[in-house]
């Protein structure tokens, strides 16, 4: 059974770092691109990150490069973000996604065919 659990959430500070964790079972994350989403209330579902099953290359948004990192860690299967210089406006919920239609940038949320249920990260001071 394919899983995804994301976990690491919590209520920050801004500037503060965070790392979320995505624990997969079922199958093995370096045969899926891995992507990371955000979902603030009233807003829609925005792609973050994504790491390649390909290569490894990662894809980052706009809003988010240069400050957020993603890295895999085969051993213990699991696809990890780190949050850095976080903003009141990364607040939101985030997911991690497993695809395979694509071969490079970040992928549609349509394509991701396995989804975690969330993490709350939260940015105030």
């Amino acid at each position: 059974q394919v899983q995804l659990v994301e976990s690491g959430g919590g209520l920050m500070q801004p500037g503060g770092p965070l790392r979320l964790s995505c624990a997969a079972s079922g199958f093995t994350v370096d045969s899926y691109n891995i992507g990371w989403f955000r979902q603030a209330p009233g807003k829609e579902r925005e792609g973050v990150s994504c790491i390649s099953r390909t290569d490894g290359s990662t894809y980052y948004s706009h809003s988010v490069e240069g400050r957020f990192t993603t890295s895999s860690d085969n051993a213990q299967n699991t696809v990890y973000l780190q949050l850095n210089g976080l903003k009141p406006e990364d607040t939101a919920v985030y997911y991690c996604a497993a695809g395979r239609g694509w071969d490079y940038g970040l992928g549609f949320a349509h394509e991701y065919n396995y989804w975690g249920q969330g993490t709350q990260v939260t940015v105030s001071s």
